[in-house]
């Protein structure tokens, strides 16, 4: 007798179309594989062949206010000028006093020209009769000082005026910070240090140097309450608040040896 050849099982038995997907896969891998080396390859030869490099550095620093300006105003509205008149010159010397009191130098002190506005007489309709029924005095003052905290205090009191019932209306105090100038020119350089060393820490990935600067560009300075993340594409200047941050942002561009 002939021995019966053995027969693999029919499940086990390679399957000859199996082979070309089988190697079109590793093809497939293979080629990705080298186009991300590849790829890899041609960023680091780009950037060691491109001679500029644009970075963005920024600087930050607390600042506190160091001047003041808070202004303020007295009304009085009567059926005539003069009996309007006399009773501003008491509210007006009311708050002069005041501010005497809490000895605040006359040179901080501006007192403005009278406002004068006629209040005309309407009838029912709504339409004014050409008669004017009553006038409105007020007299406008302005603190400007060094003195921070004292004018602050002052502000915040001045409700005592209120209380004796003088028509008195208190503004909000703006702070604003004298040094800015000098400011600006050691912020724009902290800045520029700032985009060099992210440049040197790119460059030296490719195996390249950071060389001189071709370009430089300033943004628009923000000045912020502290902590605050208030941002304005035409600069913001804080005066609400005494503590303050600014922000100087710069790209540079440098050359890549």
């Amino acid at each position: 007798m002939i021995p019966h050849k053995a027969m693999l099982p029919e499940s086990n038995a390679p399957n000859p179309k199996a082979f070309p997907q089988l190697f079109s896969g590793m093809l497939a891998l293979a080629i990705a594989l080298v186009g991300s080396a590849y790829l890899a390859s041609n960023a680091l030869r780009s950037l060691r062949s491109n001679d500029t490099l644009t970075v963005i550095g920024s600087a930050t620093r607390p600042i506190r206010s160091d001047f003041v300006i808070w202004r303020s105003s007295v009304s009085s509205q009567q059926a005539t000028l003069p009996l309007a008149y006399q009773e501003l010159k008491q509210h007006t010397e009311r708050v002069q006093a005041y501010f005497k009191s809490k000895n605040i130098a006359d040179a901080d002190i501006s007192i403005s020209a009278i406002a004068t506005q006629p209040i005309p007489e309407i009838n029912s309709n709504g339409v004014q009769t050409g008669k004017t029924i009553a006038y409105r005095l007020v007299q406008h003052f302005e603190i400007r000082s060094k003195d921070i905290d004292t004018i602050t205090g002052i502000a915040r009191s001045s409700t005592d005026l209120i209380n004796e019932g003088i028509p008195f209306t208190s503004e909000p105090a703006e702070y604003l910070y004298t040094q800015l100038e000098k400011l600006r020119v050691d912020m724009i350089s902290e800045a520029t240090k700032d985009a060099k060393a992210r440049g040197e820490a790119i460059v030296n990935v490719s195996g390249s140097h950071l060389g001189s600067i071709r370009k430089a560009e300033t943004d628009v300075f923000q000045i912020t309450g502290r902590y605050s993340t208030e941002v304005s594409n035409r600069g913001s200047y804080n005066t609400a608040s005494i503590d303050k941050d600014i922000r100087s942002v710069v790209a540079i561009t440098f050359a890549v040896e």
